[in-house]
C-alpha cells in the first residue's frame, strides 16, 4: 500500500534502521531495503534511533557513529538520513539527564524517549516541566502503549503540555494489539498526537506504516497527513509543542 508521494516529504522521527545495535535492521541489506521503502511511501527525512536502553540495547556513541557511516554511504536518492537515539527512561537515562548528555536529534536540543508500558517513572510531569524550562524539548516515543493513559485524561493533558506526543503508523493500523490502536487512533482523532513514526525495525514494518498513513488519509483526510508526518515533525524538531 502506497500513499502519494507529498511535495515535500514526510519525516520519519523514530526508525531502527541502523544495523547491528540493537533488535532493528540486521544488516546493511536490510537497512537498504527499509530506506528505500520509506522513500518510497513519500519519507524525504529519515532519523535513526536505536534504543538506549540499560542491560538490554545500550551502544555507545563510537559503535552508533560507526553504524551509521555506512549508512549514509548508501545514499538512497532523495532521502536524508538523521541521528537520534530511542532513550529509555530508566537510570542510564536519568544520569545522562543530569549530566545535559541526552542523545538528541543531531546532537541537539530536541530528544526521543521511551518510557516503561506498565508504570510512569515517579515525577515524570515535574521532571518534564524542568526540561522545557531549560530549553529541552522532550518527543515522547508510541504514547500508545502506556497503560496509565488508557483512561486518565488528566495525566494525557499534562504531559502533552511538556512534551511531543509521536505515535507509531503500525500501531494505528492495528499491528500492535486493540488497545494501542484504540489509544492511537483516538490521540489522532483528538489531535493530541503531534506526529506520527514508523517505528521500523524491519521492512514488513514499513508496509504497516503505510496502512497507518491511508487510515489517518481516509478517516481524518490528507490535511491531517501532512500535519502529521511533515508540519508536526519539523515543528517539533525546531523545538515547537503543539497548543
Amino acid at each position: 500500500m502506497r500513499y502519494i508521494r507529498p511535495v515535500v516529504g514526510f519525516v520519519d522521527l523514530h526508525s531502527h534502521v541502523l544495523s547491528g545495535l540493537d533488535d532493528g535492521a540486521r544488516d546493511l541489506a536490510t537497512s537498504r531495503a527499509m530506506l528505500t521503502a520509506l522513500e518510497a511511501l513519500g519519507f524525504s527525512e529519515v532519523y535513526a534511533t536505536p534504543h538506549q536502553k540499560a542491560g538490554q540495547f545500550l551502544p555507545g556513541l563510537d559503535a552508533i557513529d560507526a553504524a551509521f557511516a555506512p549508512i549514509q554511504a548508501l545514499a538512497v536518492p532523495g532521502l536524508r538520513l538523521g541521528l537520534a537515539a530511542e532513550n529509555m527512561w530508566d537510570d542510564v537515562f536519568f544520569d545522562r539527564l543530569q549530566r545535559g548528555q541526552i542523545p538528541s536529534y543531531d546532537r541537539g536540543d530536541v530528544f526521543l524517549v521511551e518510557l516503561r508500558p506498565h508504570e510512569l517513572p515517579l515525577g515524570l510531569v515535574d521532571q518534564l516541566f524542568r526540561l522545557r524550562m531549560a530549553g529541552k524539548t522532550p518527543v515522547l516515543a508510541h504514547p500508545e502503549r502506556y497503560e496509565p493513559l488508557w483512561a486518565d485524561d488528566g495525566l494525557i493533558e499534562r504531559l502533552r503540555a511538556h512534551c511531543g506526543f509521536v505515535c507509531d503508523l503500525g500501531a494505528v493500523a492495528g499491528y500492535h494489539g486493540k488497545q494501542p490502536q484504540k489509544m492511537a487512533r483516538r490521540l489522532l482523532e483528538e489531535g493530541v498526537a503531534a506526529a506520527v513514526a514508523s517505528d521500523a525495525h524491519t521492512v514488513e514494518d514499513v508496509r504497516a506504516a503505510a496502512e497507518g498513513i491511508a487510515w489517518i488519509a481516509k478517516r481524518l483526510g490528507r490535511p491531517a497527513v501532512a500535519r502529521l508526518l511533515d508540519d508536526g515533525p519539523r515543528a517539533l524538531l525546531a523545538g515547537e509543542l503543539p497548543e
